[in-house]
C-alpha cells in the first residue's frame, strides 16, 4: 500500500502544481472510510469539464504511459484515462464534468494516510454514491464496509438525493432499493 500512497502523493503534487481540481476515489478513498483492502491501482477524479479534456489527457500522457493501446482515444470516448506509473501501478483518471463530480471534488478533504502523506479524498457519502451507482459486487462489499465503519456519521439524506438523481439518469431505481435493503440489514 505504501507504493500506492506514494504514487497518489506524486499525482496530487502534479495536479496541485497545475492548479487542477481533483480528488482520490476508489480504493484509496476506501482506505480512509471503509474496510481497508488491497487495491491494485490509484483512482482519481479530475475536473476537466466538457471540451477541454484533450489538453489534460495530452499533458498526462507526457508524464505517464498509457495502459492500453490508443489510451488517448479511449479516454476521450469513455472519459477514463488508463495510465501506468514507471513502477507498474495502474492509474485510472476519471475525466469529470458532471455537476455531481464537481461537487464531489469540492467536498473532498485531506487525510493523512502515512506520515507526511496527506491525500485529498472524496467524502464517505460520495464514495457510497459512486460505488452504489457502479453496482458491481465488489463495490457493494465496499459500500457495506463503509456503512459499518461510518454508519453513525453519514448524511443519508444527501446520499439518497445524489444517488436518486444519478439512478434517474441511468434509469435503474433498483440500485436505491439495494442500498436501502443493505442499510436495513446492517442496522438490525
Amino acid at each position: 500500500m505504501k507504493k500506492l500512497f506514494h504514487l497518489a502523493q506524486e499525482l496530487q503534487n502534479l495536479f496541485e502544481k497545475k492548479k487542477w481540481k481533483f480528488c482520490f476515489i476508489g480504493g484509496v478513498a476506501l482506505q480512509r472510510w471503509g474496510e481497508p483492502r488491497v487495491t491494485q491501482d490509484v483512482d482519481v477524479s479530475l475536473l476537466t469539464g466538457l471540451g477541454t479534456e484533450e489538453a489534460f489527457v495530452d499533458d498526462l500522457l507526457k508524464k505517464y504511459r498509457g495502459r492500453i493501446e490508443d489510451a488517448k482515444q479511449f479516454a476521450l470516448r469513455n472519459r477514463v484515462l488508463l495510465l501506468r506509473s514507471d513502477g507498474g501501478v495502474g492509474i485510472d483518471i476519471a475525466l469529470a464534468c458532471l455537476a455531481f463530480e464537481q461537487e464531489v471534488i469540492e467536498r473532498s478533504t485531506l487525510f493523512e494516510f502515512l506520515p507526511a502523506i496527506n491525500l485529498r479524498t472524496c467524502s464517505a457519502e460520495d464514495l457510497i454514491v459512486m460505488k452504489s451507482f457502479a453496482d458491481r459486487s465488489r463495490d457493494w462489499a465496499d459500500v457495506e464496509s463503509i456503512i459499518v465503519r461510518q454508519q453513525h456519521h453519514m448524511d443519508w439524506p444527501s446520499i439518497d438525493k445524489q444517488l436518486t438523481s444519478l439512478c434517474e439518469i441511468k434509469e435503474d431505481p433498483a440500485i436505491l432499493v439495494k442500498l436501502k435493503k443493505l442499510r436495513t440489514t446492517l442496522a438490525s
